[in-house]
């Protein structure tokens, strides 16, 4: 199975490549005045507004850092029976894929108190690496708020 790896400050995380649309180069969001924690904002994605989850400021309190190596990962995330949404993950050091069987990820052991969208841990020659649920990156209460102008337009 193939993953999408990036960093969140010096540890490394994964997402399958099937939840992901696209990885684009790092815009400036407009910013959503009131937003919730960790919603840094919209970008327009042909035509469209896809809201931005800063993937540092929600799980390290501090902004992704402005590198050539931060980009917008572009996911499908699921809102309802077959349905998905596009949602923009900023993240830092996105620049390789990982090839494991999804049987190397093991739970590690910490799993109590944890966020849960952080998933079980693979070991390489590097360290640890963690997958992130990306259906788990929402609370339901931030899903309803940043996808309900789609679920009520005709």
């Amino acid at each position: 199975m193939l993953f999408l790896m990036f960093r969140l400050g010096r540890d490394r995380y994964v997402l399958d490549v099937e939840q992901v649309e696209e990885v684009l180069p790092f815009v400036t969001p407009t910013v959503l005045a009131g937003a919730p924690h960790g919603v840094v904002g919209a970008i327009n994605y042909h035509g469209g507004p896809v809201p931005l989850l800063d993937l540092s400021l929600l799980a390290l309190g501090r902004p992704s850092a402005a590198v050539l190596s931060t980009r917008i990962i572009l996911i499908r995330y699921p809102v309802g029976e077959g349905e998905t949404r596009r949602l923009g993950l900023v993240a830092e050091r996105v620049i390789e894929t990982l090839s494991r069987d999804p049987a190397d990820f093991v739970p590690s052991g910490v799993e109590a108190g944890m966020p849960p969208y952080l998933g079980p841990v693979a070991a390489d020659a590097r360290g640890l690496i963690q997958l992130v649920r990306a259906e788990a990156l929402l609370p339901p209460a931030l899903r309803d708020i940043l996808f309900r102008q789609l679920a009520t337009s005709p």
